[in-house]
């Protein structure tokens, strides 16, 4: 595809978001796990406008592939987790799938997509969520064998134990802050990202904690409401909200601090996204953080609906991070994975 095929088609689609409700259509109710095959086209160069160009503000980009499937599943990834391999990775989509799949290496560069399975993401019942409208699901977090995934649709987290169960495990639904609760609709929980012990001392006031980020709940000065569930320093803060961009996903960077993507849409621009590096350090209780922008694309790059955030150290060290997009189900979108390295 080229770059202004692209380019319209993202912006055909991102208009179409604004007019009709994210999962309109109910999610079908399959209840076993089922192998699937994806089908990768490389992008072989993040600015289809310089071909040989790699480096974007603070990131260096490895490589990225077009994902495709004939399953009715696939589609609608919200959020992922690679795995320390980087190759392994767990992912969510809007309508309650999980999708678990193994990425394919040449080198530092991803060539396609492999192993790759999708289940239903099951309650407490062993039903699927999405049976009960507890759909959009939008982020996940992992603390070892546990997975916590947030359902913008009911404004709840769930935890499961994966590290027993897998893709069968059960879902039980987690004790969440009122304010949580009480997030617009659509505009709901977008990130969770869990803080392990051993993260650097400065930060371990926040050992144990899971941090939950809405999409566009705002508070009273207009900043982006957060929260901090369990650990030592349990309550409420909020992220600087600018240049009209609204959060996507969020994870933690192997020294503490703490990556947001972010998008924005206007009729006027298109679609942006961009990451944002925020110290783990100055995130507590009624804190309003803020941080540098580290990257920031247009519709002139290979974007799409981008939703999910993974970082990872490669074998040499290097951090690595992958991003997903949202096709939302959509003919006229693409379901994109990119990877870049952090320039440090």
């Amino acid at each position: 595809m080229n770059s202004f095929a692209s380019r319209g088609s993202a912006l055909l689609a991102l208009l179409a978001l604004t007019l009709i409700p994210a999962a309109a259509q109910p999610p079908r109710a399959i209840d076993d796990i089922q192998r699937i095959t994806i089908r990768s086209q490389a992008i072989e160069a993040f600015d289809p406008r310089e071909p040989a160009r790699t480096r974007f503000g603070a990131l260096t980009f490895r490589g990225g592939l077009i994902l495709e499937s004939s399953h009715p599943d696939f589609g609608g990834v919200s959020a992922l987790r690679v795995a320390a391999d980087g190759a392994r990775f767990l992912a969510v989509t809007d309508k309650g799938h999980w999708l678990r799949a193994r990425i394919v290496y040449r080198g530092k560069v991803p060539i396609a997509i492999a192993d790759a399975e999708m289940a239903p993401i099951l309650g407490a019942d062993g039903k699927p969520l999405a049976a009960g409208d507890w759909y959009d699901t939008e982020s996940i977090a992992e603390d070892g064998g546990t997975l916590y995934v947030g359902i913008e649709r009911v404004h709840q987290i769930v935890r499961f134990n994966y590290g027993k169960d897998g893709l069968l495990a059960r879902g039980q639904p987690i004790a969440v802050p009122p304010g949580l609760r009480s997030l617009p609709a659509n505009k709901g929980l977008e990130a969770l990202v869990f803080v392990p012990k051993g993260v650097h001392a400065r930060d371990s006031a926040l050992a144990g904690t899971l941090i939950a980020i809405s999409e566009r709940g705002l508070d009273k000065a207009g900043n982006i409401n957060a929260f901090l569930i369990g650990g030592p320093s349990p309550g409420n803060f909020a992220v600087k909200r600018s240049a009209s961009y609204d959060i996507s996903d969020a994870a933690l960077l192997p020294g503490g601090d703490l990556l947001l993507l972010e998008r924005k849409f206007s009729w006027t621009s298109g679609l942006s996204i961009r990451i944002r590096r925020i110290a783990l350090g100055e995130i507590k209780p009624n804190a309003l953080v803020d941080g540098a922008t580290l990257f920031e694309a247009d519709l002139g790059y290979e974007i799409d609906n981008m939703e999910g955030l993974s970082v990872h150290r490669g074998a040499d060290g290097e951090i690595v991070l992958t991003l997903i997009s949202d096709d939302n189900f959509s003919m006229i979108q693409r379901t994109l994975l990119l990877q870049f390295t952090l320039v440090e």
